[in-house]
């Protein structure tokens, strides 16, 4: 199976000053324990880079190039499947946004959501489970 990462849980993970920090290692752990694989899409990148190295948030954040190695070692890792969008993904973004009647802050997770569901993922590993729940696709694994 392909557990969809979710950028929150991503940051966690990497950022020491997070208080998710151990949890969001933990659960990524588990589930590459159990064989499974992580699914990344790239809109991950650009929002982990932007919040990781964010001194507003963390104290310490990383650094723009520690960040950039981290957000490398995962999109490059044999556990790793990258997942990109594609025409399909843009179609069901619009379909969601309007069905769903969302606003601009939604337009990323949206986006995420669309691009791993049209992937065939069903599971997403996520602090925010709220944020894919209404789309009635996806298990959500607590990250």
């Amino acid at each position: 199976m392909i557990v969809g990462l979710d950028t929150d849980v991503l940051v966690n993970a990497e950022t020491l000053a997070h208080p998710g920090h151990v949890a969001a290692r933990t659960t990524i752990h588990g589930i590459i324990h159990r064989g499974d694989l992580i699914g990344l899409a790239p809109q991950v990148l650009p929002e982990f880079l932007h919040v990781a190295t964010d001194p507003r948030r963390f104290d310490p954040s990383l650094d723009m190039m520690a960040a950039i190695a981290r957000a490398d070692a995962w999109w490059r890792a044999k556990e790793t499947v990258r997942l990109m969008p594609d025409e399909r993904c843009g179609q069901r973004l619009l379909e969601w946004m309007r069905d769903h009647r969302l606003g601009r802050k939604r337009l990323l997770d949206t986006m995420l959501a669309a691009t791993y569901h049209g992937h065939g993922v069903s599971h997403i590993c996520t602090g925010n489970a709220h944020d894919y729940a209404l789309f009635k696709v996806f298990t959500i694994i607590p990250g």
